[in-house]
């Protein structure tokens, strides 16, 4: 309970803050390298997403935009809101080989139709927008019917990791810690307002890489356990995803 409370208190601060200076959701604050290793997915592909990329073609390169638009940092770090929109696009890379320009053509179709920005981010794509990506993106990959469905059963597992404000903006996201299951228990989340928006143990507050790193330095699972008052298959659990991040 002290746990939860403790919670709760630093959500209200974090709150306030939010109500005196900018929305901490839209703060550049990750890098690529270490959002790729929050959601289990390769650097450069995270990287292409966020700066874009030149592909060769008859007589010079192409450039496509980037899936991810950051904003006013160098090298270029995604804020809370531009984590969601890629934990969101891993969906669409697990379902297919995503060609990116017709990623992007099938998103700004969204944006357009749905008048949402970050559409991604926003519940919007969920209840509105869902059905026109996949029907857009089908066509412009010519993606069968049996595709578009299994792209369609694994946004909605990677959406259902996504907890909104009244608003439907994002406000938390729970880390996939082991497999791509619609079933996987939530035990890792980010939240902006928790832990400086670093990976945190579900229920307590407590920053992943702290139990790692104590881990490291020689305590046992148990010691952890008890140390912090916290079930010890979730310390087990929250140390293992952050050694595999790390490996």
């Amino acid at each position: 309970m002290a746990g939860k409370s403790a919670i709760a208190q630093g959500r209200a601060q974090g709150a306030g803050a939010a109500e005196r200076g900018p929305d901490p959701r839209r703060i550049p604050t990750y890098g690529p390298v270490e959002s790729a290793h929050y959601l289990r997915l390769p650097a450069a592909t995270l990287r292409s997403w966020v700066v874009g990329r030149s592909y060769p073609v008859r007589g010079g390169t192409r450039y496509f935009k980037p899936l991810v638009e950051v904003k006013g940092s160098k090298p270029p770090l995604l804020s809370f809101l531009n984590l969601v929109e890629a934990h969101v696009l891993a969906a669409i890379r697990r379902s297919h080989e995503i060609p990116l320009d017709k990623v992007r053509r099938a998103l700004d179709f969204v944006e357009r139709h749905c008048c949402t920005p970050n559409p991604l981010a926003n519940a919007g794509f969920e209840t509105d927008g869902l059905d026109l990506f996949i029907e857009h993106y089908g066509r412009l990959v010519n993606a069968s019917s049996d595709g578009q469905i299994a792209m369609r059963q694994m946004l909605e597992t990677h959406l259902r990791r996504v907890e909104r404000d009244a608003t439907g903006l994002a406000t938390r996201l729970y880390l996939f810690t082991r497999r791509v299951e619609p079933d996987e228990p939530r035990v890792v989340v980010v939240d902006p307002l928790l832990g400086f928006g670093r990976p945190v143990l579900v229920g307590t507050g407590i920053p992943t890489a702290v139990l790692a790193d104590r881990y490291r330095a020689g305590e046992s699972m148990d010691e952890l356990a008890d140390d912090y008052g916290c079930d010890r298959n979730l310390v087990e659990e929250a140390v293992r995803c952050e050694l595999r991040w790390a490996a």
